[in-house]
């Protein structure tokens, strides 16, 4: 129930976007005679331009002939949104910690978009834009180096890059150079080649270069994150675009029993031939594909371009030319699929492409130097004044203690209190910069502890640099201040919605009750049928169905359990028996549509109610044991004729067989034999619920339908006449129905609590404006 309340709480911001609270309207209003009172809640007065805010940036209707409508709708649904908020104020509900550190999270994530250059983002995307309409292939050699490694170590990684470089330029091979030196861990088995690959797929840098070297050539050194790269490019090719491919899938993994590979390859072939033999795509991937998010329409998937899904899928994919097309089975590591094909389409245009492309460029690694040109901005409009003399008497604190991460200070120190920096008039101290030495430094025994405190110094001033302008967001930009409102007002809404409908609804079974026992009428089923629906390949398979049906239960190939042998007279069970016994009972555990038919035998030379005692040494064990006493069924067949005329063993025994009453047992049997040979479907169905059911009387009985060459047989058990539903099946409607009443008798408290007064000059003044 919480992800359904935090969607509420989205659609309430949306519902009421852009309102804003009494303080700030009266803060700009009360100075503007242009901006009349429009209604009071209490005493507390509503603002005309507040509720156009939110009414235009609704969509307000401009047609003059639903304007009047629309201006009363809106201003319903606002005032009551507005009661609910200005209660959860009156209770202080604004004030509580729990509060304040949930809008700090939303404040952190609204005030993102304003740590970015905008400038900046619109060049890398034009950039990402133009890259895309082209297709690299490329190898790449790697040597790893820490991005916070001394200049000396950076520096004897990159000649050592620079050398195997010139190797490749005087002619050795680079795939094998790459074998031999490079630290990328696939390179053992890809030489080096990354296949083809177009824009946002690698890190920025290595992007870059890519684009930048021509076919056949060696770039220079390229600096990611994870070391130092060598980029050879193999080809270029123009964008492929993108491909939707509809498909049909059995799925199986690869480290399948064979049994079950073998079973998942003849299923894909028969269905491979039936399109052949051209029958229905689409019905055929309804009925028989296995992947359930597409299954239902038609198999189709989400359209891909190169290198967003497996290589010998996506190769397969654009390797159909014509809409339509369909491929032979492939296998991947998921299953086996065949792709039909729907769609190719072009790499989309600049505009189609820049929402998708910003949201991805804001999340890309582009963002480290979108950030580095932030910070550069935020040194000069913040005005970012540094003190040398301090920094260097800050450094000179450096000691070996930073390599194992115990650096401490002097905390009678003079020099604590000098300014380190100073960003517009806010000042951080020495103490300050050494706090965060204290609480960010690292175990590094390799770098030297005056680089490891210019490192912490220099992180220390970017990110004061980026805490300050996330501080005064507000006074530079009024749109974020309004926005940050909205979810102040919402995250109110949610609470007061939460404590007085939605968790009342749920735990007050009471009130749920009288509820129910009131609104009776509202709550009916109709007429609903008890049957089961047989989709047979053909009538020879429906033969074989029918005789089956009627000699239930059905048998179960697997698992089988031997016999358990007796001696002469004895009707105990021995530690052996025992442990053949907790296995049946494992099985019966763990599928409770199963029952053991448990057969006793006595020789000849017993007397015959030994069977029975053996059956019931057995039977006793099972249920003493975690066995359900209704998936036991016991026949006792005495001094039967016995099994072996020279081994008596073999007639004083128990026998096992393992058969359910489970229709689900039954299409798998015939399934078995040839896949797609039957579809069972049972249940309690209304109207509409089932297209075969629809075709025929409602009326307990069996009837017969042919379905394009398929033959659908129809059991229907029982008829149950239209009745009122009881509290326990009406209860996923009541509840949602419940919540509506329990809000608004909520609303209908909130009005007596803080009545509502409009002012309706200024009312008829809205429904008018042109």
């Amino acid at each position: 129930m919480r992800i359904f309340h935090r969607i509420m709480l989205v659609v309430a911001l949306l519902l009421y976007w852009g309102c804003k609270t009494n303080k700030s309207a009266t803060q700009n209003t009360t100075t503007n005679p242009n901006d009349p009172v429009i209604a009071y809640l209490g005493q507390s007065p509503v603002y005309r331009s507040e509720f156009l805010y939110v009414y235009d940036k609704n969509g307000g209707i401009a047609d003059t002939t639903n304007q009047v409508k629309s201006i009363a709708e809106y201003l319903d649904l606002y005032l009551n949104f507005r009661l609910k908020v200005q209660e959860a104020e009156s209770m202080g509900l604004d004030t509580l910690g729990s509060f304040k550190q949930e809008l700090s999270g939303y404040r952190e994530q609204l005030g993102e978009p304003y740590l970015v250059d905008s400038s900046v983002t619109r060049t890398l995307i034009r950039e990402a834009y133009e890259h895309m309409k082209e297709e690299i292939r490329a190898s790449h050699i790697l040597l790893s180096v820490s991005p916070e490694a001394p200049p000396e170590d950076t520096a004897k990684i990159y000649n050592q890059i620079l050398d195997i470089r010139q190797k490749a330029l005087n002619g050795q091979d680079f795939n094998e150079l790459a074998r031999q030196n490079s630290q990328d861990p696939s390179v053992q088995t890809n030489g080096g080649d990354l296949g083809y690959f177009t824009a946002l797929q690698m890190v920025y840098p290595f992007e870059k270069a890519a684009y930048q070297t021509p076919v056949g050539s060696i770039s220079q050194p390229v600096r990611t994150k994870f070391g130092y790269h060598l980029l050879k490019i193999a080809d270029r090719r123009p964008s492929r675009g993108k491909v939707t491919v509809a498909h049909i899938m059995v799925r199986i993994n690869p480290d399948a029993p064979e049994a079950d590979a073998k079973a998942a390859k003849q299923k894909i072939d028969e269905i491979y031939s039936r399109i052949q033999k051209g029958e229905s795509w689409d019905k055929l991937c309804a009925d028989f594909s296995e992947d359930g998010n597409s299954r239902n329409k038609g198999g189709v998937l989400a359209p891909f371009s190169t290198g967003s899904t497996l290589p010998e899928f996506e190769n397969v994919a654009f390797a159909l030319n014509n809409k339509g097309d369909i491929s032979q089975p492939i296998q991947t590591p998921y299953g086996w699929h065949i792709l039909k094909l729907i769609e190719k389409k072009n790499l989309e245009t600049f505009t189609q492409l820049e929402p998708t492309l910003r949201q991805k460029v804001t999340k890309d690694s582009r963002s480290e130097l979108n950030r580095k040109l932030l910070l550069d901005r935020l040194r000069k409009e913040n005005k970012l004044v540094e003190n040398a003399d301090a920094r260097k008497i800050a450094f000179a604190q450096a000691t070996d203690s930073l390599k194992r991460a115990v650096w401490k200070y002097n905390e009678t120190d003079k020099n604590l209190g000098l300014t380190l920096f100073t960003i517009k008039s806010q000042k951080y101290t020495v103490k300050e910069f050494f706090n965060y030495v204290k609480a960010n430094q690292q175990p590094r025994e390799k770098l030297t502890p005056v680089y490891q405190m210019q490192l912490l110094y220099t992180e220390f001033v970017n990110e004061s640099l980026i805490k300050y302008e996330k501080q005064h967001l507000e006074e530079k930009y009024p749109d974020f201040k309004y926005l940050l409102k909205e979810y102040h007002d919402g995250i109110l809404l949610f609470q007061r919605m939460e404590s007085e409908v939605w968790s009342k609804s749920l735990s007050d079974t009471t009130g749920q009750k009288r509820y129910y026992e009131v609104n009776k009428a509202n709550y009916q089923w109709k007429q609903r049928v008890i049957g089961t629906i047989y989709n047979a390949a053909d009538n020879s398979v429906l033969t074989e169905l029918k005789s089956k049906l009627a000699s239930r239960p059905f048998a179960v190939a697997n698992p089988k359990y031997p016999a358990l042998s007796f001696a002469k007279n004895v009707t105990t069970l021995t530690p052996q028996q025992k442990e053949q016994l907790d296995q049946i009972i494992q099985t019966l555990n763990l599928d409770k549509a199963l029952i053991v038919e448990i057969s006793g035998h006595a020789d000849k030379s017993e007397k015959a109610e030994t069977s029975a005692a053996r059956n019931q040494a057995v039977s006793t064990y099972l249920t003493e044991h975690g066995a359900d006493i209704t998936q036991l069924i016991i026949r006792d067949f005495g001094s039967s004729t016995p099994a072996s005329r020279t081994d008596a063993k073999r007639n004083s025994r128990v026998a096992f067989a393992i058969v359910s009453n489970d229709k689900s047992v039954l299409e798998r049997q015939l399934n078995a034999k040839k896949p797609l040979s039957i579809e069972i479907t049972e249940g309690i169905f209304q109207k509409g619920d089932n297209v075969f059911l629809d075709q025929v009387a409602w009326k307990p009985g069996t009837y017969t339908i042919n379905n394009n060459g398929r033959v659908v047989y129809i059991e229907i058990v029982s008829v149950e006449e239209p009745r009122a539903k009881t509290f326990e099946e009406a209860r996923g409607q009541l509840i949602s129905d419940y919540q509506s009443f329990l809000e608004k008798e909520w609303l209908n408290t909130l009005h007596q609590k803080f009545p509502i007064k409009l002012v309706d000059t200024e009312i008829e003044a809205l429904k008018n404006r042109k």
